[in-house]
């Protein structure tokens, strides 16, 4: 059991029967009646961000998250296949829970999985992952006023915004947190 005193950014609780991430949280103390704790969770089963507010030492069950490295092997199908490489037992993943992270996995990539009570709850990607520019349009000489970019596609079929100077072939590094060119590898 946790008490809502005891909250800190990125503990596990069940409440309500979901399991949430606290983002952010702020104990209050009014002059006037109790205390209270006003945080903003995430639920880890939809992904979706809620601020609740809880009374000062409200009790709660902590949720044990387990996470594991694991290597992506391919698509099959609807479901994305992935192996733990100690105990070479793999595991499928409905593409539908993983729409966003599809567009920066490569084969034999190394991920952490999230569980929770044997309930695969997503996937945890690096910050940032290289990947090979398939097409592009060629850039235009004299627009360097300003920061001019253009459409590219990389191997995974993502589309993100690079500068003009990059081309077909070239390696770059994009962020998987908000999909954004970072920097030619």
């Amino acid at each position: 059991m946790i008490s809502s005193n005891d909250f800190k950014t990125g503990v596990t609780i069940e409440y309500d029967g979901n399991i949430y991430q606290v983002l952010e949280f702020q104990h209050v103390k009014p002059g006037k009646g109790q205390a209270f704790v006003r945080s903003k969770l995430k639920n880890l089963r939809t992904g979706a961000t809620i601020d609740h507010t809880f009374n000062a030492n409200e009790k709660m069950n902590r949720a044990i998250i387990e996470k594991k490295k694991m290597q992506y092997l391919y698509e099959d199908g609807n479901a994305l296949s992935f192996m733990d490489m100690e105990t070479y037992v793999q595991i499928d993943i409905a593409k539908e829970r993983l729409e966003y992270e599809r567009n920066f996995l490569l084969e034999g990539q190394m991920v952490t999985i999230i569980e929770y009570d044997d309930e695969i709850l997503g996937v945890q990607l690096p910050e940032k992952v290289i990947l090979e520019v398939t097409n592009c349009a060629p850039g235009v000489k004299g627009n360097t006023a300003a920061n001019a970019t253009k459409d590219a596609i990389v191997e995974t079929g993502y589309r993100v915004l690079v500068p003009l100077f990059v081309e077909v072939g070239d390696k770059i590094v994009i962020s998987t947190i908000d999909g954004k060119y970072n920097s030619r590898a």
